[in-house]
């Protein structure tokens, strides 16, 4: 057990592999599971977590060198089909008043492009393998691979509840001349019954009034660690995780990212006097995650 200041003194968790674990009973501390969400979920209590907030693997952006990543060379129909089936898991881990929030972000087709080559202004976007276009898409296609997530997620039982814009004033560049920089990506709210915990007082908008589905939240830049090696490529901004967490959690509740990455959500439920657990399929990230905790 890894004791951290946190909950007055002391926050204590624990770091076990999914692979080699069985179901846990109640969870007296924060968990930290290295191995696939879907294994990581098959470990946890029923009903035992309040809220959400995760920000999957997105179709066909990213290459983290993993067997088991998702997005990197899977048809679109199967990334989507992939995620909800986790969140069948999610659901019975989550309480009955539970929410999520998911972060999806879009891409465009790759005209059939097998690898995407390094942009000068965005070297993490480079990938050596890419899904092809799918079906029924043409090159340079919009692909829409938020809502078609939502869409099915919906179709599986969840109740779409909002959409929300994070809007990026800071975005990051982009070397294309044919249509406008994409400056933004979609969090949907989610919820596992028809009545849920939200705490409209929790953030507060512009002037104090309640909070619109536009958030101004600024992208975190990517830091390397001592040994100069890259920190995460894409790291959820520690506002926009805290947020989502203020608002549909109390103090003391369990705050879960099946799709963990760099830990932002697990850092600002720690902030928050959340207990929190996080899933995390790659070892180098669990390894970061522990890094920013003991930061």
């Amino acid at each position: 057990m890894v004791r951290l200041p946190g909950f007055g003194s002391e926050c204590p968790y624990r770091r076990v592999s999914a692979d080699d674990g069985s179901p846990l009973g109640e969870l007296g501390e924060s968990l930290l599971i290295c191995g696939t969400a879907s294994a990581g979920l098959d470990l946890l209590p029923d009903h035992s977590v309040r809220t959400v907030v995760t920000s999957p693997p997105y179709w066909s952006l990213r290459d983290y060198d993993m067997a088991d990543q998702i997005g990197r060379d899977d048809a679109l129909g199967d990334y989507v089909k992939s995620i909800v089936v986790t969140f069948d898991k999610l659901r019975r881990v989550l309480s009955d008043d539970g929410t999520v929030w998911l972060n999806v972000g879009d891409s465009y087709t790759s005209g059939n492009r097998r690898y995407r080559a390094p942009d000068r202004k965005n070297r993490a976007r480079a990938m050596n393998v890419r899904p092809a276009t799918p079906e029924g898409l043409k090159p340079k296609d919009l692909i829409g691979v938020p809502w078609r997530l939502a869409f099915a997620l919906q179709d599986a039982g969840w109740w779409l509840r909002s959409e929300v814009i994070w809007n990026k004033p800071n975005a990051h560049p982009e070397s294309v001349r044919d249509r406008p920089t994409k400056a933004h990506e979609t969090v949907f709210l989610l919820s596992k019954s028809e009545k849920y915990y939200y705490d409209t007082d929790a953030v507060r908008g512009p002037n104090g009034r309640r909070l619109r589905t536009v958030w101004d939240v600024n992208t975190e830049p990517r830091r390397r660690s001592d040994s100069g090696v890259d920190d995460h490529p894409a790291v959820m901004p520690m506002t926009l995780a805290t947020q989502c967490v203020s608002i549909t959690s109390e103090p003391g509740d369990i705050v879960l990212d099946p799709y963990a990455g760099s830990g932002t959500t697990l850092l600002a439920a720690r902030k928050l006097n959340r207990r929190w657990v996080g899933i995390e399929l790659n070892p180098v990230f669990v390894d970061l995650i522990e890094r920013r905790l003991a930061s």
